[in-house]
């Protein structure tokens, strides 16, 4: 698709990591050809662990011509076990056979590296309409004369000034443009602390050779979820089954003297065994086999819904306006997501002047719909974390109730949480979360509303408000 005004619009993004990268690459293959990523790393050195390539997400990476780069590294999932961390009980074994049936697409794992260098390498290919400025940080915006200002490493003075028709804050969840845009209200930019961490470990297949149970469940199409009181551990094979990927979440502890300065940390290995002492054999195994060098934890924060996404010709997405616990498997893809609306609703405009028309539309179709993923996920990881023994044990019982098997039901709505009879605690085997995140396709949904809001949006209409 050739987009009207794609000669002509010059775009500017901030970040290289998930959102940005999408966005660049639907943005070019939309036909503009004026693109430039601003990234403070000095390079994409890739790193991070495991990571869920649901149905909606794969859709996405077919769409922009990506798969390819990916399929290698993943691996298909056809159950997920819940078990009890303490006893190793099998409170649950979903079977994932409905998820391509249903949706079109299977659901995958893959090493978050593979996903990131699957874009990265759509980007390179987009060349010379994608250009990346790497060591580059973006520290102001003019929003009236829509410019930014950016500073090289080791560039003397305050950086200096580059226009651009549209600016996107794909920065992270320490996004400095979401800051630079809450400042023009006199709004604080402040991160919030979950009170909770995560440890992120990989373990090669050498390591568990000679360990049966494990080798067992590297070879899997598994998933294995081990829950506790406030502590839970989530293990499944990457990379055409050469690595069991780990990733937990507990209480923060390490984090908690510096809970604005710091976001991840070399962690020790002894703290880290003692923390999951109560779980089963097959987990403190697990934990045991790590390299004491690559005991790594970070940080889980969110941040508070915002008022808006939109400044002018401003706009955020990804972690820059929801970022989401990993309890829900969603981070990443709804970042991707955003990326492939915003790319679908610029490549509409035949006129300059209706921009922040354009991205207010892309804010009403994307703001309400994430912000209800990040209270799921948030659901998800309370409803694994309890305390309360009564609590638990109905909790189980609900896991114990879906081996009956799913019945069909309705999409949710944001009652679901009150729903007397959830039919998954665990919200990213829930049927009903599935049919609302794996069955919607993001990009069709804007070609479809796109008409009306746009309409709206050029009267002056607000988006719908997030309830």
């Amino acid at each position: 698709m050739t987009a009207p005004l794609g000669q002509t619009l010059r775009i500017a993004i901030a970040g290289a990591g998930m959102s940005g990268l999408a966005a660049a690459l639907a943005l070019a293959r939309n036909g503009f050809t004026h693109i430039h990523v601003y990234e403070v790393a000095s390079n994409l050195g890739f790193v991070g662990a495991g990571i869920q390539v649901a149905p909606n997400l794969s859709r996405q990476l077919q769409r922009l011509g990506v798969w390819e780069h990916l399929a290698d590294d993943a691996v298909e999932m056809e159950a997920a076990s819940v078990r009890a961390g303490a006893t190793d009980e099998e409170l649950t074994n979903v079977k994932l056979a409905h998820v391509a049936e249903r949706y079109g697409q299977p659901h995958r794992v893959a090493h978050r590296a593979a996903l990131a260098n699957a874009l990265y390498e759509g980007c390179k290919a987009a060349a010379p309409s994608i250009a990346f400025h790497f060591s580059t940080s973006i520290v102001e915006i003019d929003f009236a004369h829509h410019r930014i200002q950016i500073r090289q490493r080791n560039e003397e003075g305050e950086g200096h000034w580059v226009d651009a028709d549209v600016i996107l804050g794909a920065d992270g969840v320490k996004s400095v443009v979401r800051k630079c845009m809450l400042a023009v209200h006199g709004e604080l930019d402040d991160a919030e602390d979950t009170g909770q961490s995560a440890y992120r470990i990989m373990l090669r297949r050498e390591q568990l050779a000679h360990d049966p149970e494990l080798l067992t469940m590297l070879d899997s199409h598994s998933t294995f979820r081990w829950i506790g009181a406030r502590r839970h551990i989530i293990a499944y094979p990457i990379s055409g089954h050469t690595i069991f990927n780990i990733s937990t979440a507990q209480p923060d502890t390490n984090f908690a003297a510096e809970p604005t300065a710091a976001w991840t940390t070399r962690a020790d290995k002894a703290a880290m065994c003692t923390l999951y002492a109560d779980f089963c054999p097959a987990v403190r195994r697990m934990l045991g086999l790590v390299t004491e060098s690559e005991v790594c934890e970070w940080k889980l924060r969110v941040h508070r819904p915002l008022r808006t996404w939109v400044e002018g010709h401003v706009a955020l997405l990804g972690d820059a306006c929801h970022p989401t616990l990993p309890h829900l498997g969603q981070g990443a893809s709804q970042a991707i997501e955003d990326g492939a609306v915003l790319a679908a609703v610029l490549s509409k405009l035949t006129d300059a002047r209706d921009i922040h028309a354009a991205l207010r539309v892309y804010e009403r179709l994307r703001k309400s719909r994430t912000e209800f993923l990040v209270e799921q996920a948030a659901a998800s990881g309370r409803a694994l974390h309890l305390t309360d023994p009564a609590a638990q044990a109905a909790r189980d019982a609900a896991f114990r109730r879906v081996n009956e098997g799913p019945t069909d039901s309705h999409t949710p709505d944001k009652t679901l949480e009150n729903n007397a009879n959830p039919k998954n605690p665990d919200r990213w085997l829930d049927r009903e979360v599935q049919d609302f995140v794996y069955g919607f396709d993001c990009v069709a949904d804007a070609e479809g509303r796109w008409g009306a809001y746009f309409a709206d949006a050029r009267a002056g209409a607000q988006p719908t408000p997030t309830t």
